[in-house]
């Protein structure tokens, strides 16, 4: 879904008393004056509501709504509890909550005294997504004034977090379509329309995965009709080795021959959302147009049972050379990887190199919804990564690398195992992974199956996809990779 209308306006009394719509207005313990002028309108009905000790309980961030408000036209006035000097955690889940149920009739929002507004603005962005498939479409929000003094200086202070919310819509619209939409030719047109925004987009076709030796990734696709694709996407906003993104992009996980159980498994539309990450990530260093050279790289595929299917004893060669025993056709999206990886490592030699994949129930297991596995070969390059999602309160987590796992994924007739088994399932996911990144390459592998589509929602985001990633991999590159 395309981000609602966001105007910034000039504050306009007379127009505060007309408008229609919901207006929102800020306050602590005390109101703010931009709260006053309203309160003074509504005979003292906000004096009123902060006093009472129910005001007490509302936690910063939240609000509160008073319908039908006496002296305005509004529909209701919300009082938002905001500290004075709010953190950015705060100004965003204040955002989230002006944009929590708005309605067609929009929302008039006094921020004169908001610091920093980008941070409210943000989250406003992000928790106004809407995604729906049902035949009457939903009533999408009308428009949301932010009235400020000096609107021309706010529109062009918020034009960057509100160009990362839409990259974060465009990674949500990914994850949520199903896949009979989003197929991996489908997935693919939509990279390739990116080129308007400066992106160089580049489609292997089947035809040169099989020359290059991708028999991996191409093992895991071969099932479907959906034809195996890789797409290679650069920004060259400075000059020097790029930094490499990877993204897992299984359109849909059957689990192939090793199906999966049936119930659950229309949730795996989303198991390409490292793809998604990676594309909308992409997607947000255009629109600001970012001083540093970036790759985004996807493997797109679907894992479909069929005649033709890869099966459980199955031996494939990587594109490194190495052979791979398949042990179970449902651990497919380390084989799609790891194509990926080295061709990554093979054509652009990275300064550094990042994957996102949705590749473990183990990682869902251990860290729940809350958190994504990181594993990492470089302990500085980690540490500037989990720093990154800490800025955007995006959870994440390092987990251990060690020989001692490899253990668990000796084969008997090839190089490696596609599985080690249930213990330790996240972990020698990231060792098999390891296996294909070359010696002295900074890497970190992120296992985003927990958080990129919650069980329920969340501040920023409804339940469904959340987009998780496109922020922390952003603000990463604005600290380490910007020239």
């Amino acid at each position: 879904m395309a981000l609602p209308d966001i105007q910034f306006t000039a504050p306009d009394p007379a127009a505060l008393a007309a408008h229609t719509g919901r207006v929102v207005v800020f306050a602590d313990l005390t109101l703010d004056a931009e709260a006053k002028r309203v309160d003074r309108l509504m005979r003292g009905a906000l004096t009123r509501a902060v006093a009472a000790d129910s005001w007490s309980s509302v936690k910063p961030g939240d609000g509160l709504m008073l319908a039908f408000p006496t002296g305005l036209s509004a529909s209701a006035v919300q009082l938002v509890r905001l500290p004075r000097k709010a953190e950015a955690e705060v100004l965003l889940k204040a955002g989230a909550t002006i944009a929590k149920g708005l309605k067609p009739e929009g929302a008039l929002v006094l921020a004169r005294l908001v610091k920093p507004l980008p941070a409210l603005i943000e989250g406003l962005a992000l928790r106004s997504y809407l995604y729906s498939r049902k035949a009457e479409a939903p009533k999408l929000p009308g428009t949301i004034q932010i009235a400020h003094p000096e609107p021309e200086a706010s529109a062009t202070l918020c034009a960057e977090v509100l160009g990362r919310a839409e990259a974060v819509h465009f990674t949500r619209d990914l994850v949520n379509d199903p896949a009979n939409i989003l197929t991996t030719t489908e997935f693919a047109d939509r990279l390739l329309a990116m080129t308007a925004m400066g992106l160089s987009v580049e489609v292997l076709d089947e035809p040169e995965l099989e020359k290059l030796g991708m028999r991996a990734l191409l093992g895991v696709g071969q099932g479907s009709e959906s034809p195996t694709k890789v797409v290679v996407m650069q920004w060259k906003g400075a000059e020097g080795a790029p930094l490499a993104l990877v993204g897992k992009g299984v359109v849909f996980d059957t689990g192939g021959i090793s199906i999966k159980p049936a119930g659950g498994m229309e949730e795996m539309i989303m198991d390409m959302g490292g793809a998604a990450v990676v594309a909308g990530t992409m997607r947000a260093l255009a629109a600001r147009k970012a001083k540093a050279h970036v790759v985004g790289l996807v493997g797109l595929v679907e894992n479909m049972p069929d005649g033709k299917a890869q099966r459980p004893g199955d031996v494939v060669t990587s594109m490194k050379g190495d052979t791979i025993e398949i042990i179970n056709t449902d651990a497919e999206g380390r084989l799609v990887l790891a194509d990926v990886l080295w061709y990554a490592q093979e054509r652009f030699a990275p300064r550094a190199i990042v994957d996102l994949a949705t590749l473990t129930g183990a990682c869902l297991v251990a860290l729940g919804f809350e958190n994504a596995a990181v594993f990492s070969n470089d302990d500085p390059f980690c540490a500037d990564l989990l720093k990154a999602a800490q800025t955007q309160g995006e959870g994440a987590w390092r987990m251990p690398l060690s020989p001692a796992y490899d253990a668990l994924i000796k084969s008997r007739m090839a190089d490696m195992k596609n599985t080690g088994g249930r213990y330790g399932g996240a972990i020698t996911a990231a060792q098999f992974l390891q296996r294909f990144i070359k010696d002295g390459q900074p890497w970190a592998h992120i296992d985003i199956a927990g958080v990129a589509y919650p069980s329920t929602d969340t501040t920023l985001a409804p339940k469904g996809a959340s987009g998780w990633g496109v922020r922390t991999l952003d603000a990463l590159v604005r600290a380490k990779f910007e020239s």
